[in-house]
């Protein structure tokens, strides 16, 4: 029964090993930075340069008596109009994150008055572009690099397996 348990950890750990690991690309953006939520801070100027894709969120810190943070339809984000939030991203503790999980844009807004001293936000949330397809492989001479590294990589990688399934066939 060891050997056998031996055996399924050997697979699994080279399943684990062999086995691609996604990127993990979601991004948390502080908004403000230092400065947070806050009044007289022109948050259009801080999202300039920044990408905002799927997956990624937005950290607000501010005074939970004095601020909130309501996400609110275009024509209100660009009249300070409170009176019909989308959704209250407010959670009471004054570190409130907005989960960017819908490809579009995010109108948010101070609703106890902030607005009007420049405390809104607008992101535009959109996918994730595909990862850049590989550089072609560069020719040394006649031999090209992966072939060059081919030679080394693979008859390491062959004995490191032989190493280890020498030492469980021992086992039994």
């Amino acid at each position: 029964m060891a050997r056998f348990t031996v055996l399924i950890a050997a697979v699994i750990l080279a399943f684990v090993v062999t086995a691609p690991v996604p990127e993990v690309t979601a991004k948390k953006y502080t908004v403000g930075e230092n400065k947070f939520w806050n009044p007289n801070i022109n948050y259009t100027i801080w999202a300039q340069g920044k990408h905002f894709y799927l997956g990624d969120w937005l950290y607000f810190v501010f005074d939970r008596n004095q601020h909130n943070i309501l996400e609110v339809n275009k024509t209100d984000y660009e009249n300070c109009n409170a009176d019909h939030p989308l959704v209250n991203w407010t959670r009471g503790a004054g570190r409130d994150i907005v989960t960017l999980n819908v490809t579009k844009h995010y109108y948010l807004l101070d609703g106890k008055g902030g607005c009007y001293g420049g405390m809104k936000l607008a992101v535009k949330v959109e996918k994730l572009p595909p990862p850049p397809k590989a550089s072609p492989v560069k020719s040394i001479g006649s031999v090209s690099m992966a072939t060059g590294v081919a030679q080394f990589v693979v008859p390491f990688a062959l004995f490191s397996v032989s190493t280890v399934w020498d030492a469980i066939l021992r086992m039994w």
